[in-house]
This record gives C-alpha cells, sequence and structure tokens, in this order.
C-alpha cells in the first residue's frame, strides 16, 4: 500500500505552485531595497497590482509584505532621528536584521502555501 500525503500548501490546499511562487516573490522584493532607494516598498507594490486581480493569495502576500515595508520605512525614519541620541545606530541594525530574516521566513511560508502575517506590522492597506 502506497500512502502518498500530499505537500502542505500543495493541490491539496488550492493554491496553485504558480500563485506560491508569486507570493514569495512578493515578499523576496522586498530586497529590491537593498539596491534601489525605496525599492523594499516598490517591489512588493509592484507584484501585488500586477497579481492582485488574478491571484487570490498573491493579493494577501503582497499586501502582507508592503504593510511589512512600509512598516520598516517608518522604523527605519525614526531611527534615523534617534541618531541624534545615538540610539538610531543600534536600532537600524536591528530593524534591517529582524527585516532580512523575516522576509526571508514569510518568502519560504508563502512559498508553502501558508498566509504569514508579520509581527508588529501596521495594516495600513487592507
Amino acid at each position: 500500500m502506497n500512502d502518498i500525503n500530499p505537500a502542505p500548501g500543495g493541490a491539496a490546499s488550492g493554491i496553485s505552485a504558480e500563485e506560491r511562487q508569486w507570493a514569495m516573490f512578493a515578499h523576496l522584493a522586498a530586497l529590491a531595497g537593498l539596491v534601489i532607494p525605496f525599492g523594499n516598498i516598490i517591489g512588493p507594490l509592484v507584484v501585488w497590482l500586477i497579481k492582485r486581480e488574478t491571484m487570490p493569495f498573491v493579493a494577501d502576500q503582497g499586501k502582507e509584505a508592503l504593510n511589512f515595508q512600509i512598516t520598516v520605512a517608518i522604523a527605519a525614519i525614526v531611527s534615523m532621528i534617534l541618531i541624534v541620541v545615538v540610539i538610531g545606530f543600534v536600532l537600524l541594525f536591528v530593524i534591517g536584521v529582524a527585516a532580512l530574516i523575516l522576509t526571508i521566513i514569510a518568502a519560504v511560508k508563502a512559498n508553502e502555501g501558508v498566509a504569514y502575517r508579520y509581527p508588529f506590522a501596521l495594516r495600513l492597506i487592507n
């Protein structure tokens, strides 16, 4: 007897492999911010705008990635202001590392078909 268990988020969940890949790209597009100013916001925004009408899972995850990157941008701006009192240097480092780690975790989860929710993200776009 050959028992085959479907992979989490696979065909059993109704989310296609293509949709899971685009959701992963929505999260990873934030890494464009490493080379392009405001690329961390522009990347997820572009993926979300392109795929939100045709792929519901990508629309959800793109919106989540966009909300998180907006939150990161706000936190970075506040940290830059706090550089005056020195604590801003530490905060910028912590925010950068946390954003990178959470973005990678979200991309992996989205590729598994799991709707990831970032901690501490402001839900500005509904």
